[in-house]
């Protein structure tokens, strides 16, 4: 792929694809990591002359235009923190379309050093679709295409894929850091190498799993997918959420990680409460101990669990974390996700652990551990993580590499 960083823009249209889709209620941003995120591509650019375009998706209108799902109100707010970082010359223009007579105008009214934000791309259905001829018109607005939205990059649509052929495209700093800070831990680690997968289900997580077994010296695996592994292992579990019908997969994945030398891990030790709810009375069993009559579930592993989860940290050089260990929304069950994300921040902070986590429920309990600062690189993307955890190629990057 080729890297803006490296292409002349002065005075070049500079059409990037970001990833604005940010939550909103009432008519305002609740959430702007996205957008802060995405600041350092827009002042970049326009610290080196050029006019930049920005389009990007806005929940899911389904090619309608719906007035809840408008970018107006992101573009408001990328103007007040652009004058924050004191661009005052970065006025931000919003194009009530982001094709056709409205996004000409904001565009031709652009000086070097400008931005215009155009409106919703799903308003239209050819965004989704793939549309050949919606992404000649969106590359009309541009000399220059930048893919700067790693989390979009999953999709093969307009924007992020039939439009690579029709101008000179090039990759954002955004996405390319992204990009390598997962090569580093997947594809070309310092090893020993960590995955801590966890989450509910094992059934969405076969394809990431299976990958993993194949790539990583250790593979932690907690949450309520653990549960199935257990049963798969003829362990009680109680009325634990579990997949019984996934057990034939379960083997399957063993019997890959030993083949390539990988070591699973399961809870050695877990909690069981009464019922799901904040302050449940629970007790903790080792986990070949849960009695067979017990009608309580396993929502959280158990002491032993994390000491033996940190000691095999203590030995790696690479972790790579999606998926809590246990129910950690609600107390007290977030202790272990808790207490092993601490030990992987200190690990990152004192011994130079490289530490990459990424999805949404991932996100959210490092935050609430306050540990996201010591982690080597959090990932935002949700749908385009999971599937580079897959070891799928993504239609966005295919396009970068082989489009115009």
């Amino acid at each position: 792929m080729k890297s803006i960083a490296k292409a002349d823009v002065a005075g070049k249209r500079v059409l990037v694809r970001a990833d604005l889709n940010v939550p909103v209620r009432d008519g305002k941003i609740t959430d702007i990591t996205r957008i802060e995120r995405f600041l350092p591509t827009v002042k970049d650019l326009l610290e080196r002359g050029a006019k930049v375009i920005i389009m990007s998706h806005f929940g899911r209108p389904k090619g309608k235009n719906v007035p809840d799902m408008s970018l107006l109100p992101v573009a408001q707010k990328l103007a007040h923190l652009l004058k924050d970082k004191h661009l005052l010359n970065a006025k931000v223009r919003f194009a009530e379309n982001c094709i056709g007579p409205a996004a000409q105008k904001a565009v031709g009214e652009l000086e070097n050093g400008q931005v215009a934000l155009l409106e919703n791309l799903r308003y239209h259905e050819g965004e989704e679709a793939n549309d050949e001829a919606f992404a000649k018109e969106l590359a009309q607005l541009g000399d220059i295409y930048v893919n700067d939205a790693f989390s979009c990059s999953h999709r093969a649509h307009a924007s992020t894929h039939a439009i690579a052929w029709n101008l000179p495209a090039y990759v954002g700093p955004s996405m390319k850091a992204e990009l390598d800070a997962l090569s580093a831990a997947l594809d070309t680690p310092k090893r020993p190498t960590a995955a801590i997968v966890g989450g509910a289900k094992v059934s969405t997580k076969i394809p990431v799993l299976t990958n993993l077994a194949k790539k990583m010296d250790m593979l932690v695996i907690g949450g309520g997918m653990a549960n199935t592994f257990m049963f798969a292992q003829g362990m009680n579990i109680g009325k634990s959420l579990c997949e019984p019908d996934f057990a034939d997969e379960v083997h399957k994945i063993f019997t890959a990680a030993k083949e390539s030398g990988c070591k699973i891990l399961l809870p050695v030790d877990v909690v069981v409460a009464d019922e799901f709810k904040e302050g449940a009375h629970n007790v903790t069993y080792d986990s070949v101990d849960v009695p067979a009559d017990e009608t309580g579930m396993i929502l959280d592993a158990g002491p032993k669990t994390v000491d033996m989860y940190k000691e095999h940290l203590q030995q790696c050089e690479t972790i790579l974390w999606n998926g809590p260990l246990g129910a950690f929304e609600i107390k007290p069950f977030g202790v272990a996700t808790f207490e092993l994300a601490r030990e992987a921040a200190r690990l990152s902070r004192e011994n130079g652990l490289i530490s990459v986590a990424g999805g949404g429920d991932t996100v959210a309990a490092l935050n609430t551990a306050g540990v996201s600062e010591d982690f080597t690189y959090i990932s935002t993307a949700g749908g385009a993580f999971l599937e580079w955890l897959e070891g799928r190629e993504l239609p966005g990057g295919v396009a970068l590499e082989i489009g115009n």
